[in-house]
């Protein structure tokens, strides 16, 4: 029988580059996988999965719809991004937090409703956002969660959600808190943490880039082939191995925006440095202000989780898969 696999947020980058890894390598060691994506929009070269539905989970009825047909894994990736979540305080609330409250309702009631017990896996993208100073040197597994930021209170709200539905066995969930995802191809969205991406990714691509932060801003990366990754590994996780803690640190690179622009030189040569042209915005610096610098992810690390081990890796990652077809 099939694996029916959900992918809400099926049409951002992360949801396309879990789709093409499940199509191409399956799902630890499963290759007959029945793949839905769920999205407002998709690519139009994206990941040729013939199951691609547009809709908007805020809308009445898209959530109970979709767990109606009881997928047997969900990749949960779909919100609104940090500095979209910041200015538009309803928006943020209404997309990131309220739809999962109402998909978790409707899987507790096919569960409920289930003589075969279905309680599905649940894997949903976090972020370190749900954390907030002030931070020690690195954040260990046992720091608290506290965020300074809507979006990170909007994450942690969906971590208690899942943890709890979990503990009462209505599904099988579990929060993974990505890093900053970098580098990102195409164009810039409207997070806060998207210069990270286009100081890399534009002068790569010959273009000028904005840097709205001082050079010495510390942060924690992987690149988007490392979070398809975290997410298939995440699926395949036995839940006596989670030991009922139910979100995690990943693995990342902790690096300065100056390390991050002498790996490009290194790899890219000076002319392409050049194209990065400081330009200081405040709101951004605040924002970014408030960021965890730097993890020791150690449980994640003992669970098999893996990354890239400094900026230079992540950057011929871009190289590699993204920037061919930029």
């Amino acid at each position: 029988m099939s694996t029916k696999i959900l992918i809400l947020g099926g049409g951002g980058m992360v949801g396309q580059k879990l789709a093409h890894r499940l199509l191409d390598h399956g799902l630890n060691g499963t290759r007959d996988l029945q793949i839905t994506l769920h999205d407002i929009g998709f690519p139009e070269d994206g990941a040729p999965v013939p199951d691609r539905r547009i809709g908007n989970l805020a809308e009445i009825g898209q959530v109970e719809a979709l767990a109606a047909e009881r997928p047997d894994v969900i990749f949960h990736l779909a919100s609104i991004v940090s500095g979209e979540a910041e200015t538009n305080f309803d928006l943020g609330w209404n997309v990131n937090m309220h739809p999962t409250w109402r998909f978790l309702e409707a899987l507790r009631a096919e569960h409920e409703a289930s003589e075969s017990n279905y309680r599905p896996r649940l894997v949903f993208t976090s972020s370190i956002a749900v954390f907030g100073g002030p931070y020690p040197d690195k954040i260990g597994d046992e720091f608290l969660s506290a965020p300074q930021t809507s979006y990170g209170a909007q994450k942690a709200i969906c971590e208690t959600l899942i943890s709890d539905f979990s503990r009462k066995g209505f599904i099988d969930g579990l929060s993974i808190r990505l890093p900053t995802i970098c580098v990102r191809p195409g164009k810039a969205n409207l997070a806060a943490s998207s210069f990270f991406s286009g100081i890399i990714r534009e002068p790569l691509n010959g273009q000028e880039a904005i840097l709205p932060v001082p050079d010495t801003v510390r942060h924690w990366h992987a690149s988007p082939r490392s979070a398809a990754t975290f997410l298939t590994h995440a699926a395949g996780l036995r839940e006596e191995q989670l030991q009922n803690r139910r979100a995690l640190n990943l693995p990342g690179v902790s690096c300065t925006v100056a390390e991050q622009i002498e790996a490009l030189r290194e790899i890219a040569g000076n002319d392409v440095v050049k194209l990065i042209k400081p330009e200081p915005n405040e709101a951004i610096m605040k924002i970014v202000d408030g960021w965890p610098r730097d993890f020791a992810p150690e449980r994640a690390k003992a669970l098999g989780f893996e990354a890239e081990t400094d900026f230079k890796e992540i950057i011929r990652v871009y190289m590699e898969d993204d920037l061919p077809r930029a």
